[in-house]
């Protein structure tokens, strides 16, 4: 008979994967898959990802605050010791989610080691019961906590984030616009996509076609087939092309715009289905060569595990607050590397996600070959500078910022303006 301690003994030597995900090599795996893809994904999932060894000593996080000015919403954290972060959150949610942040959250984080950071991520799910919260209820307000601590570790030892969290593989990656206007005809789509990119760096393009989540309706009758078409004429074979469903179809609608994607060529298809039609996504991309994406909408490793063991996404796209920051999307990044799928993160396009989202592609080999990037306009513009680069697409590129931390500075006068809440 197996003895308490030696049973211990055998999940402890097994290492941390099972204790943190409960992932274990007996779990069921589909029929006809290659099991040693789960292999390969559990190694990388095993993995520490916060670099540590650039630090002396423990870093205690003495506060975390949130600050807001007219629905823009930053947070700090300070070390026992003086040092300070700040991030920007996403300011479409924390809007309504500040609550979860300063009573859930928060408190958290207060005393512990900010080089333990990788277990801190996975300890605050069950703090208070928050996995209650899973989705972004519980992860914008931890990824809006997470940046800040990474940008304080960074400005430590003068380092971008990019080396905190892995080596620095694309300092300039290559970047598309995302548009979305689904609610126009394919021609006047085509008329500003063109405007755009005139007026832009930009040199590919991602469409959004179908209606959200599910029913196959369209605002504009047709309006799909048309515009998969005529972007492809209009803008010319050598121009990436993507398109993003919003997980407007059924299977047989999907698999049948799958259908025309392919004949014209397009590099990505993103949600044809609603994100949590698992199964059915597995059978739309069984059925098709063009790469299925997803992942903006989902919270759990496991749902990525499995949807990479079992080969249902070609490219996964963790979105870097709705995910809860950037330690559990590298996780998601070296899954995905394992087994040759690429990682294009997702923009929520709020505050400057696109630079936690720029610094996350720096330090990942399996970026894709063009990447989200724009400034959302419908919230409050944060007046943010840096040294090292434009923040602006060049040539269809972004250059990611060098200097410590995010590598950017945020006006003084516009920091003022915040006022702590309680």
């Amino acid at each position: 008979m197996t003895s308490r301690r030696s049973f211990i003994q055998r999940i402890t030597a097994a290492g941390s994967v099972p204790f943190l995900y409960g992932f274990s090599s007996r779990l069921p795996r589909s029929k006809g898959k290659d099991p040693s893809r789960y292999d390969k994904i559990d190694k990388a999932l095993a993995l520490p990802v916060l670099k540590t060894n650039f630090f002396d000593g423990p870093v205690r996080i003495a506060n975390v605050t949130l600050w807001e000015h007219e629905n823009s919403f930053i947070c700090k954290v300070n070390s026992s010791d003086g040092a300070e972060g700040l991030s920007i959150s996403n300011n479409l949610r924390m809007d309504y989610l500040y609550p979860i942040f300063t009573k859930r959250i928060a408190p958290f984080f207060i005393g512990k080691d900010a080089l333990d950071l990788d277990r801190l991520i996975e300890d605050v799910y069950k703090y208070k019961s928050n996995y209650k919260f899973q989705s972004y209820a519980l992860w914008v307000p931890v990824a809006t906590v997470e940046f800040a601590i990474l940008d304080m570790l960074g400005k430590r030892i003068g380092k971008p984030i990019g080396k905190l969290i892995g080596k620095i593989h694309n300092p300039e990656p290559r970047v598309y616009l995302p548009t979305r206007f689904r609610h126009l005809s394919p021609e006047k789509s085509i008329a500003e996509t063109k405007r755009i990119l005139d007026a832009t760096g930009y040199n590919a393009v991602k469409f959004k076609i179908g209606g959200k989540m599910g029913g196959n309706s369209e605002k504009v009758k047709g309006r799909s087939e048309r515009i998969i078409a005529m972007a492809r004429k209009e803008l010319g074979d050598a121009m990436w092309l993507g398109v993003d469903a919003n997980g407007g179809y059924d299977v047989k609608e999907a698999i049948r715009i799958g259908n025309i994607l392919e004949d014209y060529d397009y590099a990505m298809y993103e949600e044809p289905l609603p994100f949590d039609w698992y199964h059915a996504t597995q059978e739309v991309a069984d059925a098709l060569k063009v790469p299925i994406a997803g992942g903006e909408q989902e919270a759990s490793m496991r749902n990525f595990r499995w949807m990479l063991g079992d080969d249902i996404l070609q490219i996964v796209r963790p979105d870097m607050f709705y995910f809860g920051g950037m330690i559990r999307s590298i996780k998601v990044a070296r899954m995905a590397d394992a087994v040759g799928v690429r990682c294009i993160p997702h923009l929520s396009g709020s505050g400057v996600g696109y630079l936690y989202a720029m610094h996350f592609l720096s330090a990942i080999p399996n970026g894709g070959a063009y990447n989200p990037c724009t400034k959302n306009t419908n919230d409050p513009i944060v007046p943010v500078y840096s040294d090292s680069s434009s923040l602006n697409v060049e040539n269809g590129k972004f250059k990611v910022p060098t200097g410590a931390g995010l590598g950017v500075e945020i006006d003084p006068g516009f920091l003022k303006k915040h006022k702590v809440i309680n």
